[in-house]
Order: structure tokens, then sequence, then C-alpha cells
């Protein structure tokens, strides 16, 4: 039996996928940089399942998921319905997908525009040793990745846009003098500012401050 196999289309994907879909006692695991990764992403998380199925799925995004208010929506009904979503510290350039831990399908890498449904690319792979090692590396970055609540719910530090303006200029390294005449305040008000960041974010440096906010989402424009 062939277990690496090369995919063309979406149509030969959902082919492949449909049969493995039939058992309700498999764990679902998806790896994507966002909801345009996959085909049907979004339609998929308006579909309700069945509580039990939904409690196998886990889900792992990169932080540009949450760039887009419908996506969010989306993340939070798929939450709803049991299922285990977190964000990555670090962006995801590829898409995977585990069925199981018996099969790997992964997307061609991430292109700068997105191929056509019928033209994506993907490699599906039934070889114990690239799926096993593949694994151990999604539940490392798993392990280290921050839970979907904590960015949409109420552990997620409110801040305003001046104090996000403040964050942006302070992960850029920019010198207080400057980012305080850039922002249009004076010194002791850029200084104090950041002082009350630090609070917020409950960190012990500037550089904690800065690496806090960019794991939130809190330095995006």
């Amino acid at each position: 039996m062939t277990q690496v196999l090369e995919l063309t289309g979406d149509l030969e994907l959902w082919a492949r996928i449909k049969p493995l879909t039939e058992s309700y006692d498999a764990e679902w695991v998806n790896v994507a940089r966002d909801l345009d990764t996959w085909p049907g992403a979004r339609e998929a998380a308006r579909r309700t399942m069945r509580r039990d199925a939904a409690a196998r799925a886990r889900k792992l995004y990169s932080p540009a998921v949450l760039a887009d208010e419908r996506d969010r929506e989306a993340l939070s009904e798929m939450a709803a319905q049991g299922m285990r979503i977190r964000i990555s510290a670090t962006p995801l350039s590829r898409g995977t997908v585990f069925i199981d831990r018996r099969t790997m399908i992964l997307t061609s890498s991430a292109p700068s525009a997105p191929a056509a449904p019928g033209h994506r690319r993907y490699t599906m792979s039934t070889a114990p040793a690239l799926v096993d090692g593949a694994y151990a590396l999604f539940e490392a970055a798993w392990e280290h990745a921050i839970d979907l609540d904590v960015f949409l719910g109420a552990r997620r530090p409110r801040i305003d846009a001046q104090a996000g303006r403040v964050l942006r200029a302070l992960s850029s390294g920019t010198t207080d003098e400057a980012a305080a005449r850039e922002l249009g305040m004076s010194l002791r008000t850029y200084r104090r500012r950041v002082a009350d960041l630090l609070v917020v974010l409950g960190a012990g440096s500037r550089f904690q401050a800065g690496a806090r906010a960019g794991e939130l989402g809190l330095t995006r424009d």
C-alpha cells in the first residue's frame, strides 16, 4: 500500500477524507494559519457537531486567524461546540491535519495568494514514522500555545487605542524620546503609560511586556 500520496484539488482531498469521517471515534487535529488554509473551514464552523465528536477535535491556529472579526466569531462557534482551540505563539506557514494519529495531510507551503480550489495541492501520508514525528511536533507546539479564551475571554487585558499605540512603539524598540514625539505626548506621560502597561500585562520588564503583548495580539494595527 502506498504510504505517501500527492493530491491535487479539493475534490480529490475530500474523496480521500470522506471514508475517514465515518468513524465517530476518530481524533481530529487541525493545524492552520487561518480559516482559508483548509477548504470549507468557515462552513464547518456553522455546522452542528455531536458534542462527543467535537470534544475529540483540536485546532491550532496562527495569530493571523484573530485579525478578522468574522473569523473570531467562527472560532467562538467551534469552541461552543466543544472543540479545543489554541493560538500558536508563532506564525504557522503550513496546514496539517491528523486523523486518529494514523493519517496525516499537509497543504503545500503557504503561497503569497491562495490557490484556486481546483489547483490546491496536498500530501497525504500513512507512514508511521512520518505521522508520529509530525504529531510529536504538533504536541510540542500545542503545549506552548495559548487557549482561545485567553484572547477572546475576560482574561485578555483590555487596552484603549492610545495604549495600543504605546505598545507598538515599545515593541518596535523606538527610544522613549522618539516615541513620545511620534505619539504627540510628553516624555513623562509616555513613560507613565509604559509603567501602567507593565502592570496591566503583569510584566516585570519592558521586554516581557512586549513579548506578552505580542502573544495576545495587542500590537497589531
